[in-house]
């Protein structure tokens, strides 16, 4: 071989040799294809689930992203880690994956309207870049979404879910880590259009009036919600994926709860958000203090059966939303000014589920406290928590709006970690194990269902606030999406927190698929620099980086000379 080589480069004819092997190299390279995935935290590998839904593909997907143009360097990022995205999942079935960059402003071929126009009809919201615009220029608008179209469906998938037009490095951090879940959840929805079926219980007081408007808006787009009156209802049929219980304000029956104990022993899903006080906001607008006591709701032996209790009381947090106070002035023109109010906790997780991951604060009002209680076969998992400065009052609970005349104590929020939602997985056993009547087992009998003492594995999400999943009301603006203060609409302090993520996110692990909510699971570390090091070894990282490579240049030319006078110096 070595002689062949020889005589093929004596020869003269070495160039056609390195064409021929640069050739083959291409060839093989286009033939067989591979990746590969350095990062720690394996930012370039799609999941099983992903590889297999888009491998399945039997028709043509297309994406389109509205992320064309000049941006600020945080949504140049987002448009420059979407498409790196992108190119896995093109990788991954190339005869089927198609997508492209395009600019909201464009005209949609074959027609003399913009893209722009869809995507505020679909419920794309728009981010202004421009503050201020010269007379006769319009706003710079950009729409963080992408467009996928697969047969005769079409969807959106944000890109980024905050609202404001510089996007900070843990948010974006946070985007790209959510990037194959939302892109595979809204892929799979459209291969699977079939939306699965979600009760939503009524007769005990449950809300159905505006404030559960944004609820009612978030299910309706993967979810059929159907109302289910468990007075006249005579069982829950097992058709419905999850039963949902929201803020109930009136006694539960035995045979309600007969009937959402069997549901469950079938493997139904439970998603709860109870409060078991009776404390209003509104009851302040009218008075300037109210007392916070039991609804005495009777469910708490059902959920001590299932593993968990809600206390009696209410958790006070110094990481809290605002509310504005009068603090001076007459009562015809009095002086308002926004205080902490403790009895509105915003809630954290430390990630330690796929439900709770990368999502920001959840915010509650008047929430009561949860224990655990022994359920063998049962696993409980916390999802919300209050902070490190959190504290427990008992009822019956005076509040007032006096209370924050005064500074909060800090000595006394000392308790941290104050768990507040629990998701409970297993085998339960029955709260009417060895007291159900003859007449009951008849009657399931008779509906074909009959009485199960132990469930199928199954689980569920008991939180301790019914305010979570509810929304307020503006005169101005109508219903406010989940996780906004009305008090603070128009001013500094608002905010969307993430109650409705929190809300998509437990529904999505009770009915759809383990494998595209375990996407969720993504982390990539945000690796900042230590803004100390930065400072003291500026100087040397900027001789090492600019001067450095100048100089290691100029050396090796001068050592170049020097060996060229010596070898021909002669």
């Amino acid at each position: 071989m070595k002689k062949l080589i020889h005589k093929i480069f004596l020869s003269g004819y070495w160039w056609l040799f390195l064409l021929l092997l640069l050739l083959g190299v291409n060839y093989m390279a286009s033939v067989v294809h591979a990746r590969f995935d350095l990062t720690k935290e394996k930012r370039y590998t799609l999941s099983h689930t992903t590889n297999e839904l888009i491998k399945n593909l039997d028709d043509k997907l297309t994406i389109e992203v509205f992320l064309k143009g000049s941006f600020p360097a945080g949504f140049q990022k987002l448009a420059n880690s979407t498409d790196e995205f992108l190119n896995l999942l093109k990788d991954r079935n190339s005869d089927k994956v198609f997508y492209d960059f395009t600019s909201p402003q464009d005209k949609i071929p074959g027609t003399n309207q913009s893209y722009e126009d869809t995507l505020v009809k679909l419920g794309a919201n728009a981010i202004n870049l421009s503050v201020q615009v010269k007379e006769g220029e319009e706003n710079k608008r950009v729409y963080p979404v992408a467009l996928l179209k697969y047969k005769d469906r079409q969807a959106l998938v944000p890109l980024y879910t905050g609202t404001q037009r510089m996007i900070t490095p843990v948010e974006m951090n946070s985007a790209e880590a959510l990037m194959e879940y939302q892109f595979v959840k809204t892929i799979d929805g459209l291969v699977h259009p079939t939306k699965p079926l979600i009760a939503y219980s009524k007769g005990n007081g449950e809300p159905i009036d505006y404030s559960t408007y944004d609820l009612q808006q978030t299910l309706q787009k993967h979810y059929k919600l159907f109302l289910l009156d468990l007075k006249n209802q005579p069982n829950i049929p097992d058709t419905f994926k999850v039963l949902m219980i929201v803020k109930p304000t009136l006694q539960f029956t035995e045979s309600e709860k007969f009937k959402i104990d069997q549901y469950l022993m079938r493997g139904g899903k439970l998603l709860c958000f109870i409060d078991n006080l009776i404390a209003e906001q509104d009851s302040l607008r009218f008075k300037p203090e109210t007392i916070a006591y039991d609804r005495n709701l009777n469910l708490t032996d059902q959920f001590f059966r299932y593993g968990v209790r809600i206390n009696t009381d209410l958790v006070m947090d110094l990481q809290c939303d605002y509310m504005p106070f009068a603090v001076g002035g007459s009562s015809d023109k009095p002086q308002y000014e926004f205080l902490k109010w403790n009895y509105y906790p915003l809630f954290e997780s430390d990630g330690n589920h796929t439900i709770n991951k990368n999502i920001g604060l959840v915010a509650g009002k008047f929430v009561n406290s949860m224990d655990t209680i022994s359920a063998p076969g049962v696993q409980k998992t916390p999802l919300l928590y209050s902070s490190n400065n959190s504290r427990t009052i008992s009822t019956p609970a005076l509040i007032s709006i006096n209370e924050n005349k005064n500074v909060p104590v800090d000595a006394a929020f000392n308790k941290k970690h104050i768990p507040v939602a629990y998701l409970l997985e297993g085998n339960f056993q029955s709260l009417f194990k060895n007291r159900v009547s003859k007449a009951q087992i008849d009657t399931l009998n008779a509906q074909g269902t009959p009485f199960l003492a132990n469930s199928r594995a199954t689980k569920m999400i008991i939180a301790a606030d019914g305010d979570i999943v509810l929304n307020e009301m503006s005169p101005n603006e109508g219903p406010l999406p989940m996780g906004m203060n009305f008090y603070t609409l128009g001013t500094q302090y608002e905010y969307q927190f993430a109650n409705r993520e929190f809300l998509q996110n437990c529904l999505e692990y009770l009915v759809n698929k383990p494998g595209i909510i375990e996407t969720r699971n993504k982390d990539i570390v945000l690796r900042l620099l230590n803004p100390e090091k930065v400072k003291e070894q500026k100087t040397m990282w900027q001789f090492i980086n600019i001067a450095l490579p100048v100089l290691l240049v100029l050396f090796f030319g001068w050592l170049y000379q020097q060996i060229r006078k010596r070898k021909y110096a002669g």
